[in-house]
């Protein structure tokens, strides 16, 4: 499993999230504020095995600090989560 730091960062309104799974698992990517509140959900499903990138549009956001998420179980029930910051700036 690995998660890929947003590009750009910081960014405004939109970034890019890629995240790489080994195998195919139950995924959630989720963005948190520093309180530790969820802001937005990103993905939230069974993904295949490979790379997979998606579009953030945080235009409902604030400017500030947040934490992208990754949780992810494969079929084994093996859990893993990744987080990592970014920056928006309007």
């Amino acid at each position: 499993f690995s998660l890929h730091q947003n590009y750009p960062n910081p960014f405004n309104p939109a970034t890019t999230v890629s995240f790489a799974l080994p195998v195919k698992s139950q995924v959630s990517l989720d963005v948190y504020s520093l309180l530790g509140e969820k802001v937005l959900t990103v993905v939230n499903g069974n993904l295949d095995a490979g790379t997979h990138t998606y579009q953030l549009n945080a235009s409902s956001l604030t400017s500030g600090v947040y934490v992208y998420s990754l949780s992810a179980i494969d079929a084994a029930g093996n859990a893993t989560q990744l987080s990592k910051k970014m920056t928006l700036l309007k």
